[in-house]
């Protein structure tokens, strides 16, 4: 098999007429997904500590429902079957946001979950004895103190849904893989353009990847 590749295709014409629109969606992507999941996710979270079953039983449903379904065919119901009950498309990109979010609020929700539990009891007999209500404690007491202690594995799971982000493909969102894969077809160089978009990838969350070591190393001394 003779695999020889033609180094003139990865040049700026192919990042600025291509990768850039894309990228800039994938990262838009992770961003909004990642800031409504941990806002849903800390909602499901306390909702499932909270010790009532009117709460717990839906949240708990609902979590344990949307981590046993693979993301690409919650994308693709929600594409395929939301504008048949609304009468009309929504359009990939925005089907993207939301599937997203509520997709990936249930996998916060339980980094929150587990976050909120790792704050030691005393810290909520201190703040009760203050006088403080439920709502009270965990917004000045407990979660912050959470927060600090998942901040690394939020960021993991942020990396681990950039790299899902590429699952929009299946609906034909215009994300960052979806610009290589167009810029291989316009200029017949497909290999080429996998090839660079896997590099892309890898450079992009081993560097997230990294800051999240960093991060872990400095909560470790503040610890």
């Amino acid at each position: 098999m003779n695999l020889s590749l033609d180094w003139s295709f990865y040049n700026w014409d192919l990042i600025s007429n291509f990768v850039l629109k894309g990228l800039a969606f994938s990262l838009m992507l992770t961003v909004i997904a990642t800031v409504g999941g941990v806002f849903f996710g800390t909602l499901l979270a306390l909702m499932r500590l909270s010790g009532k079953k009117w709460l717990d039983v839906p949240a708990t449903i609902y979590v344990n429902g949307m981590r046993s379904i693979p993301l690409v065919m919650v994308i693709l119901w929600f594409f395929l079957l939301v504008p048949m009950l609304i009468g009309r498309p929504i359009g990939a990109e925005i089907s993207a946001i939301i599937t997203f979010t509520a997709f990936e609020a249930a996998y916060f929700s339980e980094i929150m979950r587990a976050g909120i539990q790792s704050v030691p009891r005393g810290q909520v007999f201190a703040g009760q004895a203050l006088g403080m209500s439920y709502g009270q404690n965990m917004r000045l007491v407990v979660l912050p103190q959470a927060f600090r202690n998942m901040l690394p594995v939020l960021l993991t799971q942020t990396i681990i849904l950039f790299q899902d982000t590429s699952l929009v493909y299946a609906i034909g969102a215009y994300d960052m893989l979806k610009g290589f894969e167009v810029a291989g077809k316009n200029y017949g160089r497909p290999v080429e353009a996998y090839i660079a978009a896997a590099v892309l990838y890898f450079v992009i969350c081993f560097g997230l990847s990294w800051i999240v070591k960093r991060i872990h190393k400095k909560i470790a001394i503040i610890r």
